[in-house]
């Protein structure tokens, strides 16, 4: 009777010491926001979203507005960042231009990402034959240099926003495998997905349940910062002329269009450069503590 009051007592003080359900989010919070740098990239991040939603209410002037009689007007109250060679407004080039680079980024991580994460889970899952052949067409995609293969698949498919997505989702697939794939091949190994697999779980079942939410982690930390790598992979297509087509507004192609006048107009390349430089900044600082945050080992568990 004595040892069992004792078993249950130490029970009841394991439980006591148990952390509440909540302790595990605020831990990922204080290791996510420890450094204040991480509070200015998603401030920087929040301020592309709201731009790109609310571009009309934002854009001082109509941004494919052509008056040539204000070619290469510099900085005043009316155009605070000037116009380009056919007149338009700059800033509302680069207001609009937000849109274009949050678009690409999205979709090209949701295409490759997608893709990407199913060829790894099966390759991993499955092994054997599948693996091998899946890996080894992976492996030919990505001993190409990611901007070389987007340039090569933009050049063969043509411009244009939709090409550029396709091309820049089918260069990063391989990532998205490789790494998914190394996450299952150590899970599967898991009790849990053995004990599956003995139950007479399906496959699928097993995949869904058990390997892809215990897989995850990681892909979350390389989706964020792959967001960053598309929009400056899309302002790189965009810079070479394999972007987006005349006259929508894109960061790279308004960059390009600028340097010409880079002494006499610095800020018709300066500031689209600039704001490329700073979403890429701040989507890879966000990464980072992503990263710090979702590993128990750096996050001191």
């Amino acid at each position: 009777m004595t040892t069992q009051a004792t078993v249950t007592s130490q029970q009841q003080a394991a439980l006591t010491e148990l952390p509440p359900p909540s302790s595990s989010f605020k831990r990922f919070l204080r290791v996510f926001l420890a450094r204040k740098v991480v509070i200015v990239g998603l401030l920087v991040i929040l301020a592309l979203i709201l731009m790109a939603i609310f571009a009309p209410v934002l854009a001082p002037h109509d941004p494919y507005a052509q008056n040539l009689a204000n070619s290469l007007q510099k900085p005043s109250s009316e155009h605070l960042l000037g116009t380009d060679l056919l007149g338009r407004d700059v800033l509302s080039r680069i207001i609009y231009g937000s849109r274009v680079s949050l678009m690409v980024g999205i979709v090209v991580v949701l295409l490759g990402g997608t893709l990407g994460m199913a060829i790894g889970l099966i390759s991993g899952y499955f092994g054997g034959v599948i693996d091998s052949i899946l890996m080894r067409i992976m492996d030919a995609i990505i001993a190409i240099p990611m901007i070389i293969l987007a340039m090569a698949l933009g050049a063969a498919m043509g411009g244009g926003i939709t090409n550029v997505i396709l091309a820049l989702g089918i260069a990063i697939t391989p990532t998205y495998a490789r790494l998914m794939r190394g996450q299952v091949l150590s899970i599967k190994q898991q009790d849990y997905v053995i004990a599956g697999e003995l139950t007479g779980a399906s496959n699928l079942r097993n995949i869904l349940v058990h390997v892809f939410p215990n897989s995850i982690s990681p892909l979350i930390v390389l989706i964020t910062m792959n967001l960053g790598m598309a929009i400056l992979a899309e302002a790189g297509l965009s810079f070479l002329g394999l972007g987006i087509a005349p006259p929508g507004a894109a960061w790279g192609a308004m960059v390009n269009d600028g340097y010409r006048y880079l002494l006499a107009h610095p800020l018709l390349s300066v500031a689209p450069g600039l704001c490329v430089m700073i979403v890429v900044l701040a989507f890879n600082i966000v990464g980072d503590a992503l990263r710090d945050a979702l590993d128990p080992r750096l996050r001191g568990d």
